[in-house]
């Protein structure tokens, strides 16, 4: 990646709050490999209105400091740290900034919590440092932190193919949702590696994919490998259509509105993390970016 000087705009150092939000692949379909090996994907992203979120304040120091520690998670590995020094050696910026992380996302739970850190700490850093890179910049540096980073960036509901990077813009119903995180953590290398994983799904259309019943191939192995995904999933879809998402322990359940989502929280297991949300095709992290580029302009 060229690294360049950018010219910095005003710089702003007030306090600011930013979203995380979490994501679902509404299906994931696994067509191939490609020549160097990385399985070849058709999946759906929508956003979800439940998240992490990252309070920031730009500074002239030259660092960049996170807070709080994460146990067992150096700060040098830390996504969000990792987001910031990228964007940093990029535009051989010389300003800093602290960030506050306020977690709630479970970690390996196939929701993008790291990738939406990272996405976010970019968005917010290229804004406060006054970079003014581009989207698309942006998302060159995303990519190099995670297959998952763009898409947040790119902050739109979107139909993803070949490894996750080519992005349609498309707009799912806006459903609520029940997500499950039962207390297991699921490394995506493993399911990627099982044998038995499906690796010929045929490739379809969007138009024809998005009239067919919404489906994940990672599913089988999932449940197969950890009883509690298997179990909770049995579960849930006693009461309304559910499925995995991505490659992580999340199962969720898709309801029309609240009400019923709400009722039905009310008896998941204990040992459960839950959470309802609304899907949502337009990431809060836009809405955010759009409401602080108008107050400072």
């Amino acid at each position: 990646m060229d690294h360049r000087r950018v010219t910095v705009m005003t710089p702003i150092f007030d306090l600011t709050h930013w979203p995380s939000p979490a994501k679902l692949n509404l299906f994931l379909y696994i067509t191939g490999r490609n020549e160097r090996g990385y399985h070849n994907l058709q999946t759906l992203f929508q956003f979800v209105e439940h998240g992490d979120k990252l309070d920031i304040q730009a500074n002239d120091s030259g660092s960049v400091t996170l807070a709080p520690a994460i146990e067992g998670l150096a700060i040098e590995d830390n996504l969000i740290f990792r987001a910031a020094m990228a964007l940093k050696a990029h535009t051989c910026c010389q300003l800093g900034a602290h960030i506050h992380l306020f977690k709630t996302l479970p970690m390996g739970g196939g929701i993008g919590g790291g990738s939406s850190n990272a996405a976010t700490a970019l968005v917010a850093l290229n804004f406060l440092w006054g970079l003014n890179l581009s989207n698309t910049e942006l998302q060159q540096i995303g990519i190099q932190l995670g297959a998952d980073v763009p898409v947040f960036i790119k902050g739109v509901a979107a139909f993803a193919e070949g490894v996750g990077e080519k992005l349609t813009p498309v707009s799912p119903s806006e459903k609520t949702y029940l997500v499950l995180r039962p207390n297991v953590h699921i490394s995506t290398a493993e399911i990627f590696s099982h044998k038995d994983l499906p690796r010929n799904t045929p490739q379809r259309a969007w138009e024809e994919l998005n009239q067919t019943p919404y489906e994940n191939d990672c599913e089988k192995i999932v449940r197969s490998l950890y009883p509690e995904v298997d179990k909770q999933l049995s579960w849930l879809l006693q009461y309304a259509p559910s499925r995995l998402t991505g490659t992580g322990s999340c199962v969720f359940s898709e309801f029309d509105d609240s009400a019923k989502a709400l009722e039905l929280q009310k008896n998941v297991n204990k040992d459960c993390q839950s959470f309802v949300t609304k899907g949502v095709n337009l990431s809060p992290l836009n809405v955010t970016l759009a409401k602080y580029q108008q107050a400072y302009t």
